[in-house]
C-alpha cells in the first residue's frame, strides 16, 4: 500500500508540473492561444501597405486624395455637398486610408486618401474633367498636382466657366472686393496659358513671402483660391507670371483695398 501510495502521490506531482510548464517558457508565461473568433477585428489592408512599425509621431494629414498620378485635396471652402445626379463616371476608389495608419515618411501613391475608408469610390463631376475635380463621400477634390499639365489650363478646366476673381483678406480669408468684369476676365485670359511648373519650382522662390488671397468665382457657384506671391511673381498652383498680370493684379488689388477703406 505505501508502494502505491507513492506511486500515486508521485504521478500526480508529475501531471501537476507539466500543467505549470504548458503556460511558462523560460520563466516568462506565454500569451494563451486565441481562437479565430476571439480575435479582435481589424480593417482589411492591402498587404503592401501595412506599416512595418508603430508610428509614434502625431501626423495631422490634409484632407486629400490620389487617382491616375493625380492628388486633389477636399475644396471646403467653396463648394457644396454634391448630389448623386452630378456624378460622372466611377474613376477609381480608395484602397489605402493614411490616417492612424501611415507615418511621417510614408510616399503617397495612387488609390491612398488621407481620411476616406478603403473602398470609398471616386467619381468625375459632370461639367469637368476628371483632372481638375472629382468627387468622394459627395465632397468635391480639387487639383492639388498634376505632374502631366503643362499649363494651368491644363491643370485648372475652367475656362469659360469663370463669373468674376475677387480679393480676400489675407489675415481671415474674408472677402473684400471683386475685380472689374474687365479685369476678371483679363486675368483669366492670362492665367491660363502660363506654364505648369509645379509648386516646388515656386516654393523655392517664395517660402519667404506672404502671398495675397484671389478667389476664382465659377458660373456653377463654386469657387476655389489662388495665393499670388507678388515679390516671386509666383502662383501656388505652380506658375510664375508674366509682367503684365502682376501689373494687373496690383493694380486691382489697391483699387478693392482703397474701396474698401484699407
Amino acid at each position: 500500500m505505501n508502494v502505491l501510495k507513492q506511486l500515486l502521490i508521485l504521478l500526480l506531482l508529475m501531471l501537476g508540473a507539466a500543467g505549470c510548464g504548458a503556460g511558462e517558457k523560460g520563466g516568462v508565461m506565454e500569451r494563451p492561444e486565441v481562437s479565430p473568433s476571439q480575435a479582435p477585428v481589424k480593417a482589411a489592408l492591402p498587404e503592401a501597405e501595412e506599416p512595418s512599425e508603430t508610428c509614434n509621431a502625431i501626423v495631422e494629414w490634409v484632407d486629400f486624395l490620389m487617382i491616375n498620378g493625380i492628388k486633389y485635396q477636399y475644396n471646403y471652402e467653396g463648394s457644396e455637398k454634391v448630389s448623386d445626379d452630378q456624378l460622372g463616371e466611377k474613376v477609381g476608389e480608395v484602397t489605402y486610408m493614411l490616417n492612424d495608419h501611415a507615418c511621417t515618411d510614408y510616399v503617397e501613391k495612387d488609390g491612398n486618401a488621407a481620411f476616406l475608408p478603403i473602398g470609398t469610390e471616386i467619381y468625375a463631376i459632370k461639367g469637368y474633367k476628371s483632372e481638375f475635380r472629382v468627387v468622394a463621400f459627395n465632397k468635391v477634390y480639387e487639383v492639388m498636382d498634376n505632374p502631366k499639365a503643362a499649363t494651368l489650363g491644363q491643370l485648372l478646366d475652367i475656362e469659360g466657366k469663370v463669373d468674376k476673381v475677387g480679393l480676400e483678406s489675407a489675415e481671415d480669408g474674408s472677402p473684400i472686393g471683386d475685380f472689374s468684369a474687365e479685369a476678371s476676365a483679363q486675368f483669366i485670359q492670362e492665367l491660363l496659358p502660363l506654364q505648369h511648373v509645379g509648386f516646388k519650382q515656386v516654393y523655392e522662390k517664395t517660402k519667404h513671402e506672404s502671398g495675397i488671397f484671389l478667389r476664382v468665382y465659377l458660373l456653377d457657384g463654386s469657387s476655389f483660391r489662388l495665393v499670388y506671391y507678388p515679390e516671386g511673381n509666383g502662383f501656388h498652383t505652380g506658375a510664375f507670371g508674366t509682367d503684365s498680370l502682376k501689373k494687373l493684379i496690383m493694380e486691382q488689388r489697391a483699387q478693392i483695398k482703397a474701396a474698401a477703406g484699407l
